[in-house]
């Protein structure tokens, strides 16, 4: 099948790089994969091993660059550059299913679909719209992201509605847009990981030392580490409290935070505790190997239902104990399938020190055998190509 993938996000970001390709890879077996998405000049650096990637997997790759300003504007040009990109590539070759990742590149999905009755695949992921005003990204209170907000709202159920398939990230997600009649043609895929790249029993004891020795980790230290972004969903001042608790239990410890952003934490007490680092995703397995457990909070509110957080099966994979908060996603009913991982009812001093307590003083299940089952990057790829058999066959 002839396959047009949209992506605003790049190939050349961490998203890209770990949530987007590793699929494509796996589908570009069975499907003739046309991939168009949009780069950030600031990771220009990535672009050759990107390159290469997709050469090796037969993707036809067509990035565009991303603009950022003037905001709303730039993104308009951007639709707008898609489209002229899509209509000309349509007519030279015309595509069997458009896939578009989230709801930017939707608008050309759904109008290649009106104009041309191409089948239509709305991978939505979450509530994007809500999440980019409960994120604090857009101010209701200027009138012009009011209207564009509203505008995405309207457009939402226009992509559920007409969507061929939509595809979320979580069961209450699912249940969400279902009350909505609008569509029942619902599938979910979380975040996958790869199981091959994070695989604890591949970790070189002689690479883990040196690494250990190169950021001051000392044998004695009780790791606590961090993976993502800092700032918006992400409740960095929480889980530095979390650290702090966490240093009355343990004197000689490390807090090991994994961000391609940079953070100034010059204010706080025992900022040389702090470990801050940008790594690459092939090097994050080796750096996740150094910690004893892991920690991330995330904002909960209503777009957050459709939230899966990677870092999570990524930490599982790599059998890291966590602890992490309830009113996200599916993260109530994935911690009871009996996974290494610690639910805080409240973001308060009371539970971080239980949940401290907890990971000291018993030894959680391995995570591992969950992801096998759940969040393995195979088990992904096999839903998404059942979900393009049906189409395919429905359509053709």
């Amino acid at each position: 099948m002839n396959v047009l993938y949209l992506s605003y996000d790049g190939m050349t970001d961490p998203l890209g790089q770990s949530q987007v390709l590793p699929y494509l890879k796996g589908l570009a077996k069975r499907h003739s994969i046309t991939l168009i998405s949009f780069e950030k000049k600031e990771r220009s650096q990535n672009l050759d091993a990107v390159l290469q990637q997709v050469k090796e997997s037969n993707i036809k790759w067509l990035p565009l660059e991303y603009h950022r300003k003037p905001p709303v504007f730039s993104t308009l040009k951007d639709v707008y550059t898609l489209w002229r990109k899509v209509l000309l590539l349509h007519k030279t070759n015309p595509f069997q299913l458009v896939h578009c990742r989230s709801y930017v590149t939707a608008l050309v999905g759904l109008r290649l679909k009106r104009k041309f009755g191409v089948p239509f695949l709305f991978d939505m992921r979450g509530f994007w719209a809500d999440e980019r005003v409960e994120g604090g990204l857009w101010n209701l209170r200027n009138p012009l992201y009011r209207i564009i907000y509203n505008k995405f709202k309207a457009w939402e159920k226009e992509f559920i509605k007409h969507a061929d398939a939509v595809i979320t990230l979580t069961h209450a997600a699912q249940k969400e847009i279902l009350s909505w009649n609008l569509n029942r043609n619902i599938h979910i895929i979380p975040c996958c990981v790869d199981e091959d790249l994070f695989n604890p029993d591949k970790i070189d004891l002689q690479s883990k030392q040196k690494l250990q020795a190169s950021l001051g980790i000392e044998q004695s230290d009780f790791v606590l580490c961090y993976v993502g972004s800092l700032g918006t969903w992400y409740l960095m001042d929480e889980m530095m409290e979390f650290y702090s608790s966490l240093r009355e239990k343990f004197a000689s410890s490390k807090f090991l935070i994994l961000t391609s952003e940079a953070p100034d934490f010059s204010m706080l007490e025992w900022k040389k505790e702090i470990i801050t680092r940008s790594v690459r995703r092939e090097e994050m397995p080796l750096y996740l190997s150094l910690s004893n457990a892991s920690v991330f909070f995330i904002k909960p509110s209503f777009s957050k239902k459709g939230s899966s957080a990677t870092k999570m099966a990524e930490l599982m994979a790599m059998n890291v104990p966590f602890v992490t908060n309830d009113g996200w996603g599916d993260v109530r009913e994935i911690l009871s399938k009996g996974s290494g991982g610690l639910l805080v009812s409240q973001l308060n001093k009371v539970d971080y020190e239980e949940a401290i307590q907890t990971l000291t003083q018993r030894s959680l299940p391995p995570s591992r055998s969950l992801v096998t089952n759940y969040f393995s990057l195979s088990y992904g790829i096999q839903l998404y190509g059942q979900l393009y058999a049906s189409l395919e066959k429905k359509n053709f």
